[in-house]
């Protein structure tokens, strides 16, 4: 059987995707890229807000298509699956399975028990199914574990060929229950993937060729509270350094409240720990993350990042913002650009309020208008812009590692990310070299001109790395 995998959201469900794909591998099924090549096909969906939502059930609804044609088989995976679990094969009759967010594990139960249940029968490349009844018509299959197990699997994650960029989740789920989100309830309690687990995972990856490994969890800095009883993130980060291949080390989600003193001194000590931290804020103003359900207010964030920054000068720090959330004024929004305007912060990334079934916040008075929302998204980006503009023009004339990602032939430059640019998220760095660079290569670039997000550069010398 042939299956194609597609993975919707956010870096964390990109983890699960890979496992099932490695699982899948193992016992014997083909991975494709070729949607007409496809016996079945695995959407990794995501729900986390409306827009994302709707890309879900629109990537659901345009591979039916194919059922025209060869494939046979719809799976839901993932948190759309999970947050409609009751529902979902009513709203959505072209799926023919459903996978929970602590059951991708069991990939190949679903795909065994969608086989066995056809009317066609057994497929010829089918393995033993052990007692499952083969008389019954193709029927609809769902597997939905408790959330709170900790779905993990002796088989290593699929790394694609040639890749060097990779994630590894360090834990599951999230117990801040924040009152825009969802999270909790479709991904459960807080919990930490034990650490030589993460260490065989991390070992496998840079055997086959990662370079980044980066952290990612829905929160990283709590990383074994609940298995070790303390905050372990910088034990794991040593750990995770001492492995042969692995350059850089990158970590996201780092909730402020829970940043802590030995892993900032990590951040010193620790060649391969990138100067880099993503800490998601949401808001300055302590009334409207106090509704928000934040376990932080503003002097304690101001705090946190001047600390950071007096012990790692150079620290690169990016964030994340809701503007519009329910009953946020003027004058809120307003004390939110003066916090961006004095803090500085490297990276930001801003989205407007998404207003979630089934969270406290949906149900709060004031809720926002979109319109208003967006203008106040828009304002924040174009102050970022300029403080990012500033930033960049300061890394003229300066030489900074940046490792190459591909080669863009129509411009006839290679493209890289410096320590300051996370996958996807953040800004790149256009570079001229005179011979061939190989992707994952480590460099050194002068940079000579900037824009607000990229950079243009040229190779020093040769190869550093």
């Amino acid at each position: 059987m042939n299956i194609m995998m597609v993975s919707l959201g956010c870096d964390k469900n990109l983890c699960d995707s890979e496992t099932m794909m490695g699982i899948l591998r193992k016992n014997n099924y083909n991975l494709t890229n070729e949607e007409t090549e496809a016996d079945a096909v695995i959407i990794n969906t995501c729900t986390f807000i409306r827009d994302a939502m709707e890309e879900s059930i629109n990537t659901i609804l345009e591979m039916a298509k194919l059922k025209e044609g060869r494939l046979k088989y719809i799976i839901a995976a993932g948190c759309l699956a999970e947050r409609y679990k009751n529902e979902i094969f009513d709203e959505i009759p072209e799926i023919d399975a459903c996978v929970g967010t602590a059951s991708f594990d069991r990939i190949v139960e679903v795909i065994k028990e969608l086989e066995y249940s056809s009317s066609d029968g057994l497929s010829e490349d089918s393995a033993d199914y052990g007692d499952i009844d083969k008389k019954y018509e193709h029927k609809k299959v769902a597997i939905f574990d408790n959330i709170d197990k900790l779905a993990v699997s002796d088989t290593h994650k699929a790394i694609a060929s040639g890749t060097f960029m990779g994630y590894l989740k360090i834990a599951e789920g999230c117990d801040k229950h924040c009152t825009y989100c969802i999270i909790p309830k479709i991904r459960g309690s807080y919990r930490s993937v034990p650490m030589e687990k993460l260490i065989d995972e991390a070992s496998y990856m840079a055997a086959n060729g990662i370079r980044e490994l980066i952290l990612v969890a829905q929160e990283t800095t709590c990383y074994g509270k609940d298995i070790y009883g303390k905050k372990c993130l910088h034990e794991l980060i040593a750990k995770l350094a001492k492995i042969e291949g692995i350059e850089w080390i990158r970590i996201m989600y780092c909730y402020p409240e829970e940043i802590y003193d030995e892993l900032i001194d990590t951040f010193v000590n620790e060649k391969k720990l990138l100067h880099y931290i993503d800490m998601p804020l949401q808001h300055s103003e302590d009334e409207i993350l106090r509704r928000m359900g934040r376990r932080t207010d503003k002097k304690s964030i101001t705090e946190v990042i001047n600390k950071l920054r007096a012990k790692v000068p150079d620290i690169a720090i990016r964030t994340s913002l809701i503007t519009g959330f329910p009953g946020e004024t003027e004058e809120e929004h307003e004390s939110l650009m003066e916090f961006l305007d004095d803090m500085e912060l490297d990276r930001v990334g801003v989205f407007t309020y998404s207003q979630e079934e089934g969270t406290p916040a949906a149900e709060f008075d004031n809720q926002i208008d979109e319109e208003l929302a967006q203008k106040w998204r828009d304002e924040i980006m174009e102050l970022q812009q300029e403080i990012s503009a500033d930033k960049n023009d300061d890394m003229i004339g300066h030489t900074y590692k940046v490792i190459i990602e591909g080669y863009a032939p129509d411009d006839d430059v290679y493209v890289g990310r410096t320590y300051k640019d996370a996958p996807g998220v953040d800004g790149l760095v256009f570079v001229n070299c005179d011979y061939e660079l190989m992707s994952g290569s480590i460099v050194d670039v002068k940079i000579k001109e900037a824009g607000p997000y990229d950079l243009i550069g040229d190779v020093e010398d040769e190869f550093t790395e």
